[in-house]
Order: structure tokens, then C-alpha cells, then sequence
């Protein structure tokens, strides 16, 4: 079966929410609050999705202004299909599309982190977060 990433096939949000289940992504994202859910979708500025036929088997999701910096907010690639290079092609895909001076930076989960050194990424030591509830001091 061949793979084709798109740029412009939107799926569902609920075709989303399934496939980052099936991906195990789901266990850090908000998939059954659809509220939030559906903002985080409908608000990135690029979606690649991975298709194989008519099933959606992956998904990269960027938040981005095109030119200088591209946060890449989740890679999902459904389990069936990983270790056979979807994740290298929505990454292709999604760098394809901004600008050739655009970085791309990401938080990798702790059991994606050598997957991200293996792909090309450099590790950041300066990254920072504020957890949601928590204010500025």
C-alpha cells in the first residue's frame, strides 16, 4: 500500500482524535476534551497528514509564522504503520513547506528523544515551560 502526505486534505477532528489514539499520543494530548482538542487542530498553521489509501496513518502539526521559527506541536504516526518512515516523510513534507531559513523546534516526548537525534534535530538545553495554572512570579 502506498503512503501520500498532504497539505491540503483536512481530516476530521474526530479522524484526528482516532489517530492519535492510535499513535499513543493520545496519553499526553487532550483527545477527549473536545474543546480544546478541536482549538488545537483548527488554530495550526500547517497540517500534514500521512495517507494510506482513504486511512489516515500520521499527522504532523505546526504552529508557525513560515519564515523564521516553526514549532512542531505533535508527529503522530499510528503504531501499525511506524518504523517505516512516515514520521521522515510528514517531517519532509512539513519542512517543504516553510522557508528555507526556518527552524523547526519541538518538546520530544521522553520516549521519542532518540528517535528526534536520529532524524537530524539538535537538542536544546535551554528549553522552558509554564505548566497550565501556574503564574508568572
Amino acid at each position: 500500500m502506498t503512503v501520500t502526505y498532504s497539505v491540503d486534505r483536512r481530516p476530521s477532528v474526530e479522524d484526528l482524535a482516532d489517530l492519535y489514539r492510535r499513535s499513543t499520543l493520545a496519553e499526553r494530548r487532550p483527545v477527549d476534551n473536545p474543546e480544546i482538542f478541536t482549538a488545537m487542530i483548527e488554530s495550526a498553521d500547517l497540517l500534514v497528514t500521512a495517507w494510506a489509501d482513504d486511512q489516515l496513518v500520521g499527522v504532523a502539526r505546526t504552529l508557525t509564522d513560515w519564515l523564521y521559527v516553526a514549532y512542531l506541536a505533535d508527529l503522530a504516526v499510528d503504531e501499525a504503520w511506524q518504523r517505516q518512515g512516515l514520521g521522515r516523510g510528514l517531517l519532509h513534507t512539513t519542512q517543504a513547506q516553510l522557508g528555507p531559513e526556518c527552524m523547526i523546534v519541538l518538546l520530544a516526548a521522553p520516549a521519542a528523544a532518540d528517535y528526534y537525534a536520529r532524524v537530524g534535530f539538535e537538542q536544546h538545553p535551554r528549553a522552558w515551560i509554564l505548566p497550565p495554572g501556574k503564574g508568572i512570579v
